[in-house]
């Protein structure tokens, strides 16, 4: 497959069948991601892949906190909370096209706030990975990340699977990090379900839009 069009289909898939990823697969992806560019060659990043048992696990435990309605501390702010009115728009309007899809109106708060909680049971992915950091990083570090998620999840559309990278794992990260065992100086980013799409899903249907390139690009001669 041709980069460009691996870039092309890559999208967040909120459906997946509970086919099973041959573990062997999981692991040549996240090593193959590893060519990702990093300032220094720091190399910052920590993946633990999740699947089989420990992922019924992981979903369970969930499940429960979702029912008793736990909150923890958030590792991080997945938004800004100054934020322009232009990326608000863009956050409300992916949202309106979502729930288009599902059929959920605004109104119904209960809907959504059931539908959002699919995100802790990976949307029914039946793997995933979950990317640390050492706390000492910063924003430049925090760039590569991102850089290895690409690589990763571009990887993945060549492989014929589909990926969801999830920052909502950061509301629950005290969770998660004592889930995987992570030492105290790392902390915890993000979670990417990786699974085969279910083309049933209504949500699969969903597009989200792209700025106009006067918005975002200019150019010098």
């Amino acid at each position: 497959m041709e980069v460009s069009a691996a870039v092309e289909a890559r999208r967040s898939v909120r459906g997946f069948l509970d086919t099973p990823v041959e573990p062997a697969l999981l692991r040549a992806l996240a090593l193959k991601a590893a060519r990702a560019a990093t300032g220094g060659n720091l190399q910052p990043w920590h993946v633990d892949i999740v699947h089989g048992a420990s992922m019924q696990r992981l979903k369970e435990i969930m499940r429960g906190k979702i029912e008793r309605r736990e909150s923890e501390t958030p590792g991080y702010d997945i938004y800004p909370r100054e934020m322009p009115e232009a990326m608000k728009q863009r956050r409300f309007e992916i949202g309106e096209i979502l729930y288009g899809h599902l059929g959920i109106p605004r109104e119904d708060r209960r809907a959504r706030a059931i539908w959002f909680a699919r995100n802790f049971q990976f949307f029914g992915a039946p793997a995933a990975y979950f990317v640390t950091v050492d706390r000492r990083m910063g924003p430049p570090q925090w760039a590569d990340l991102g850089m290895y998620l690409q690589n990763l999840m571009l990887l993945a559309v060549e492989a014929g699977l589909a990926t969801c990278p999830q920052e909502c794992w950061a509301v629950y990260p005290q969770t998660v990090e004592a889930f995987l065992g992570t030492p105290p100086e790392r902390m915890l980013f993000c979670g990417v379900a990786i699974g085969f799409e279910d083309a049933e899903e209504p949500a699969n249907r969903a597009r989200s839009p792209r700025a106009a390139e006067a918005e975002w690009l200019s150019e010098f001669s």
